[in-house]
């Protein structure tokens, strides 16, 4: 694969470079006072960036100087959301390193598709620019690390959009230490979205043919690092999630939420020592390339995470569709928002869980803004302590994703009749495999001797490397082929 330096990196895609780096910036590690303006940049408005435009257009002494995005048709419904709150007007700009050059600008909130994620908290970064950056951090793992090498070299504050870390599951991880039901077993996540025909379907998407892109977009520009190709309407807006060149599919869309919290409720825990995953796009044929339904199963040491995506019509699994269970060698706890409930294993009357003391870092809103709030909030301090989500957690669950995905990708399609052996000896694991059978036999009347299930391989991974050590082939899945000009470097220097 061809590597670029850093220096061939500002040269062709920074363009007079000393303009954009962190000297002489607002944001160059003072600190700023509660009533000093923080100049926010929204990148990518289309779905989740209007949830950034909300939060940021809220906030007290924040405003938003930037609309950035490809397509200048998401401009005007922002600007409307901005000036009816008493915002300035802000700039709209179509590439992103525009902003970039802007001195006075502090900080860039990313909401583009998954695989301009990294690239831009790494331009970002060298531009002396604090980022919020959505889930998931990186499209593959070499990039989610550099991404986190970059921001501490550069000292910035980065937040990654798990929003879960600023609200009730943090007592989670301090009641698994505790021990108090025992020694946690399994750390389960789920992922269940119904099909549904809308624009975020997870079901059937047809097929769109090649065909000029709309005047208003900026297809060069929207497709960033990926691959040069054409057009068609199942790309923009929603609908990369299911193309491996942009996406990650459901495990890595709705389910890095649920993936951050299986692991976070592991103590210690980083990168599995191995992982298989298994699924496939079972139940319709279209152009969509990602699994539709799809189990992951990775060793923790004491703990295995198993996690479970559907894309299809289902029912809960212990009360659950998308969440957290937690099996305990003592009984099973599940919930959420509501309140969590411990079921003991002996079939005793469910309990609500009694609060454990945790700690989070300083807020200002509630519900998911206090996950903005809490980024806001170290952007004045500079403390990369105070963020609830630091980059680095968000590197380490999203490149889970992409462990399982090279796993899927590298698999072997197999009748599922009879059931494939390479979960067996895992109770926990053939009992997600039955279940999802089940469902899509009995759920969904999906006649399974018609499709293949996708059987991947089994991945060990070395942690401290971040590489699989025994499938070489998987490490080309956890990096790619950038297009120039739009290169993560092979390294920070």
């Amino acid at each position: 694969m061809t590597r670029h330096t850093r220096r061939d990196f500002l040269k062709t895609t920074l363009a007079a470079a000393a303009t954009v780096t962190i000297a002489g910036t607002k944001a160059s590690g003072r600190v700023l006072g509660a009533n000093d303006t923080i100049r926010v940049g929204v990148a990518g408005l289309n779905g989740r960036g209007g949830s950034h435009v909300n939060a940021f257009s809220g906030m007290q002494n924040v405003e938003i100087a930037y609309l950035i995005d490809p397509d200048t048709r998401t401009f005007a419904r922002h600007i409307r959301t901005i000036e009816s709150r008493g915002g300035k007007t802000p700039k709209t700009v179509q590439d992103v390193r525009k902003a970039l050059e802007d001195k006075d600008l502090d900080v860039i909130s990313i909401a583009t598709p998954n695989h301009w994620h990294a690239l831009m908290t790494i331009w970002a970064c060298q531009a002396g620019k604090d980022v919020y950056v959505e889930k998931p951090a990186s499209h593959n793992i070499h990039e989610g690390r550099i991404a986190v090498e970059t921001a501490r070299k550069y000292k910035r504050i980065v937040q990654h959009g798990t929003q879960s870390r600023s609200g009730s599951f943090a007592m989670i991880p301090e009641l698994v230490k505790s021990g108090r039901y025992g020694k946690l077993l399994v750390s389960r996540g789920l992922c269940y979205k119904d099909g549904g025909t809308g624009r975020n379907t997870r079901g059937n998407i047809g097929f769109a043919p090649p065909k000029a892109p709309p005047a208003e977009l900026d297809f060069n520009i929207w497709l960033g690092p990926a691959p040069e190709q054409p057009y068609h309407e199942n790309l923009v807006h929603y609908r990369w999630h299911w193309f491996w060149d942009f996406g990650n599919g459901d495990i890595g869309n709705q389910g890095v939420h649920e993936m951050d919290k299986a692991r976070w409720a592991i103590p210690g825990a980083t990168l599995p020592k191995s992982v298989i995953s298994l699924g496939g796009r079972i139940g319709f044929k279209d152009q969509g390339q990602t699994a539709c339904t799809q189990i992951a199963i990775m060793d923790f040491g004491e703990t295995q995470l198993i996690f479970e995506v559907r894309g299809l019509k289902t029912k809960p699994y212990l009360g659950e569709t998308i969440g957290n269970i937690l099996h305990f060698e003592q009984g099973v706890v599940t919930g959420g928002r509501g309140g969590f409930m411990f079921h003991p294993k002996n079939g005793g009357k469910p309990e609500p869980v009694a609060k454990v003391e945790y700690k989070r870092g300083p807020t200002g809103g509630r519900g998911e803004d206090s996950h903005f709030s809490n980024f806001i909030a170290a952007v004045r301090s500079r403390k990369v302590e105070d963020l609830n989500a630091d980059i680095l957690e968000g590197h380490l669950s999203s490149a889970l994703i992409h462990l399982a995905n090279a796993s899927y990708r590298l698999g072997d399609p197999v009748p599922f009749s009879p059931r494939t052996r390479a979960l067996a000896g895992n109770p926990d694991a053939e009992d997600a495999l039955i279940r999802m059978e089940e469902h899509l036999a009995k759920e969904c009347n999906i006649k399974l001797d018609d499709w293949k299930l996708i059987v991947g391989r089994k991945l060990i991974v070395d942690a401290s490397t971040e590489r699989v050590t025994n499938v070489p082939e998987a490490n080309q899945l956890l990096t790619r082929n950038y297009r120039k000009p739009f290169v993560v470097p092979d390294k920070v220097v």
